[in-house]
């Protein structure tokens, strides 16, 4: 109940600190390897729908001599975890931060190139090589730019919605199987963050766009690189705001656009020109930084009307980062020399490329029976950014942001690293792709989400940097 002047409405969820942000091209050339999909007939890409972006956000608190770097770029996910583990270990060397300040978000695009170097040897494959260095240069020109950019800004948070996103596990008409493709049956979380940077003039220096859908819109029919989605969302909202936007997987794992699998780049348009008049929606609704709604008394009228003025309030400067290893057991799993076997021996396209995916995950996860899986928790004043490399359900972002309320809570998957699903353990005694697909055993989302919440809340804890 309100009961005097002084009582506001919060809390907010600001971040007060130094920012810079950048941001680059990364396109490929056109016949790269590109074969992403079992079913495609094709192994290169023919041409360029829309740019590739990298984009960039530093964040530093006055007490803190490294920043912590935030790089979202548009690219799938890693099929061989040593090439992404040495691309990170060289970038965060490059970049003189530490393993914990560091997180490079895949938008997990299914219709970009390959950036694994054990398809070299494919049709399109000698360019891989030279591309990750290109990308990897990029990585760390960018970060510098945004470092000598970087200016006391405040990060500002709002929450919209976005009905883009739909439940992807569908029963199968004809067989006791689950398939992958839009239920409209099952409710998802349509739940949309949008993080705004202004300058002490209150310029916008760029957005962040938290979303969680699979971008799937383009599938083996499409012979172009692309974005997908958030190319459209990206045109859209940079140029009404005339600075970056970056935007953040998240927990997709059973979300999706409710039509995809197509060619026509035309629908991946159209759905990101939806995702961003829904983020320009939360952008007009938030306040000017540091500003809140103070509840000023009442005037008597026809009724008794409550009067709200906007009043200043200071956001929090807090920058804090923690990465933890989450022990995760594992599946009874065939050894890495068995799956290589299977695959050497077949000969069905779709199955081959099945087998192919196997191999890269055994190697991501090791011959035993328990994985260690990076978790990286940054607490952004009154907000954290939570990421970690593996295919989430939808449930880790809602249990998250249920469990740490009032913070603002952006929740990323595909992040330094790709390794497999994490479905609910509800699942694992159905016929699913993702409980087939991945190396996790029944339980280990569920841990996740605990590893999570107990580190955040630790960090919620403390307040200095």
């Amino acid at each position: 109940m309100i009961k005097n002047e002084d009582s506001i409405v919060g809390p907010e969820t600001s971040f007060k600190g130094i920012i810079g942000v950048a941001q680059t091209d990364i396109t490929p050339p056109a016949g790269i390897y590109s074969r992403n999909w079992g079913a495609s007939a094709f192994n290169t890409a023919e041409g360029i729908h829309q740019a590739l972006m990298l984009t960039c956000m530093t964040f530093q608190s006055p007490a803190q001599e490294n920043p912590l770097v935030l790089i979202a770029v548009d690219l799938g996910w890693w099929k061989n975890s040593a090439d992404e583990k040495v691309f990170r270990d060289k970038l965060w060397k490059a970049l003189d931060i530490k393993p914990q300040e560091l997180m490079f978000c895949l938008s997990h695009t299914h219709a970009g190139p390959s950036i694994c170097l054990d398809d070299a040897d494919n049709e399109g494959g000698e360019f891989i090589r030279p591309y990750l260095q290109f990308v990897l240069d990029q990585s760390v020109r960018t970060v510098q730019e945004a470092r000598a950019a970087a200016v006391p800004a405040v990060l500002t948070w709002q929450y919209g919605k976005c009905s883009l996103a739909t439940n992807r596990d569908l029963a199968d008409p004809e067989k006791e199987r689950f398939i992958v493709g839009f239920n409209p049956t099952q409710e998802a979380d349509d739940t949309l963050l949008v993080g705004r940077v202004t300058d002490h003039e209150q310029r916008t220096l760029g957005t962040l766009v938290n979303y969680a859908c699979h971008p799937t819109t383009l599938a083996w029919d499409n012979r172009l690189i692309s974005p997908d989605y958030i190319g459209s969302m990206r045109d859209l909202v940079e140029r009404e705001t005339k600075a970056p936007c970056l935007f953040l997987q998240g927990a997709s794992g059973d979300l999706a656009p409710a039509q995809q699998y197509v060619g026509d780049v035309g629908v991946a348009e159209s759905y990101g020109r939806q995702l961003g008049y829904n983020v320009l929606a939360a952008l007009e609704a938030m306040l000017p930084p540091q500003k809140l709604l103070s509840f000023a008394g009442v005037v008597e009228s026809g009724a008794p009307l409550a009067i709200w003025e906007k009043s200043e309030y200071e956001a929090s400067d807090i920058l804090l980062a923690e990465m933890v290893e989450v022990e995760l057991p594992l599946k009874c799993l065939p050894p890495l020399a068995v799956i290589q076997q299977q695959w050497h021996e077949c000969e069905d396209r779709v199955l081959k490329e099945r087998l192919w995916r196997q191999c890269g995950i055994r190697k991501a996860v090791g011959d035993g029976d328990m994985a260690l899986v990076g978790l990286w928790i940054w607490r952004l004043g009154d907000s954290f950014l939570i990421g970690q490399p593996n295919e989430a359900y939808s449930q880790f972002q809602m249990e998250l942001r249920r469990h740490l309320s009032p913070f603002a809570i952006g929740v990323m998957n595909v992040v330094n690293g790709s390794i497999g699903y994490l479905p609910p353990k509800k699942m694992y005694n159905d016929d699913a792709y993702a409980v087939w697909q991945t190396p996790f055993e029944s339980g280990s989302l569920e841990l996740l989400i605990s590893a999570a919440i107990s580190t955040a809340n630790k960090l919620s804890l403390n307040e200095s940097p």
